[in-house]
């Protein structure tokens, strides 16, 4: 199938390369040529803007930073709005429910279906097709293009109302960020103590404070003093802010996420938005005065 993909960032441009590796011709479009030069180089072809890829391909993906970004792609005046052959707008973005919302509604009234499909995984999952897609939006559309966005990873329908996958992904991403901060002070208190780093993990692997944290982002990117997960700090903070605004909205207390995002906020201006966000780690050891590098 001829297929569009708009944003060819870290995780956009490895999930482009998978559709065109599962056989898909791709039209891409991306502000950075070397990010759309290495799809060129494979066969892809580049458009000027969303609205040109949206006059070729009836499927198109975007894969983009903010939700002002995807509004503007989707709906401003050189959007996927304004093409003549899109028929259905998967946006992989994390943008919260409200831009969701604005997009489905602008959408369909041209016509178009539009579904929100956060992905969750980071850059490995999305080099590796390993991805978990948590997808809202009409049900026909899903079923219709399922075995393409499978590409990615493994799918999961929350349901037909606009925004339920973005739902899904702050939740996701929440817990996620809190498990991080929560193993960061509790290995700052045991180094801090004398504690073998590496040791703890073992013991926290096989305990009951077992996480994703102490299971993949301690051995994979903090022990190793690496700190390349692969998903920026200002990323993780974003969505944590669209995850406590919705939440502040809806009346649901975040006590303990407030507190994450503190930590975030912190992270980020100690070490800057491209950071990684598993720099919260080296966070808790600043505060708790330990010179662990």
């Amino acid at each position: 199938m001829h297929i569009g993909f708009i944003g060819l960032g870290r995780m956009g441009g490895l999930m482009a390369g998978r559709l065109i590796d599962a056989g898909h011709t791709l039209t891409v479009m991306d502000p950075s040529d070397a990010a759309v030069k290495t799809l060129a180089d494979r066969g892809a072809v580049r458009a000027a803007s969303a609205k040109a890829v949206a006059d070729e391909c009836e499927l198109v993906f975007a894969s983009l930073p903010s939700p002002q970004v995807v509004q503007d792609t989707a709906l401003g005046s050189s959007g996927v709005i304004h093409g003549s052959k899109i028929k259905t707008f998967v946006d992989l973005s994390t943008t919260g429910t409200k831009v969701s919302v604005a997009v489905h509604d602008g959408l369909k009234a041209k016509g178009v279906a539009a579904l929100d499909a956060p992905v969750s995984g980071g850059v490995k999952g999305a080099r590796e097709g390993t991805l978990a897609i948590m997808v809202g939006g009409p049900k026909a559309s899903f079923d219709q293009y399922e075995s393409i966005i499978a590409v990615f990873g493994k799918l999961f329908f929350m349901g037909e109302a606009p925004g339920a996958g973005q739902t899904m992904k702050l939740v996701n991403n929440l817990i996620s960020c809190a498990t991080i901060a929560v193993t960061a002070e509790g290995m700052a208190m045991g180094a801090r103590a004398g504690l073998d780093p590496k040791l703890m993990i073992d013991v926290l692997n096989v305990s009951t404070g077992a996480s994703s944290a102490t299971r993949d982002k301690w051995p994979r990117s903090v022990l190793p003093r690496t700190f390349d997960y692969g998903f920026a700090t200002a990323l993780a903070f974003k969505d944590l802010r669209l995850c406590l605004e919705e939440a502040e909205a809806m009346g649901v207390p975040m006590v303990v996420g407030s507190s994450v995002r503190q930590f975030m906020s912190i992270t980020k201006q100690l070490y800057g938005p491209d950071s990684d966000f598993t720099c919260m780690a080296k966070t808790a050891e600043v505060l708790a005065a330990i010179d662990a590098d």
